[in-house]
């Protein structure tokens, strides 16, 4: 007796989605991530960065926020090792005010916090501008919570 078409196509869809948990279940990552960078005193509370809501709710790629020296996404899976932040964004806390004046967007980045800061700032602006909302924060203390 031949097995059906149906059976075949069911059993096939079954497989992979277990290889699919498999291969996520195997993937590390913090659900949340303190942006604490210990090289400098922080001025404000630490970010508690929602790793996987940026991820499965709001469907944030990994190129998104990690990126090559050129300022280019990343190709990333789940489980690939990444360089944090301050193996580029080397200088410690955040130029601003007088200090920064006349500096190129580019040499600010070099600072740590001024990084972090352009990068999701940009993101959440754009957000709320695609979705016509206001969800995604763009102050200081909304993401800096006490």
């Amino acid at each position: 007796m031949k097995p059906s078409k149906f059976l075949i196509g069911t059993l096939t869809a079954i497989m992979s989605l277990c290889f699919a948990f498999v291969l996520y279940a195997g993937t590390k990552f913090n659900e949340v991530i303190p942006l604490n960078e210990p090289s400098y005193k922080h001025k404000k509370p630490i970010v508690q960065f929602t790793h996987k809501k940026h991820v499965a709710d709001y469907k944030a790629g990994c190129g998104d926020c990690h990126h090559d020296k050129a300022g280019k996404p990343l190709k990333l899976k789940h489980g690939d090792n990444v360089d944090k932040c301050v193996k580029c964004h080397s200088k410690p806390g955040e130029i601003k005010g007088k200090n920064a004046k006349g500096m190129k967007s580019a040499d600010k980045r070099a600072y740590h916090a001024n990084a972090l800061h352009d990068k999701c700032r940009g993101c959440h602006k754009d957000y709320n501008k695609k979705n016509n909302t206001k969800k995604a924060p763009t102050s200081c203390n909304k993401c800096h919570k006490k």
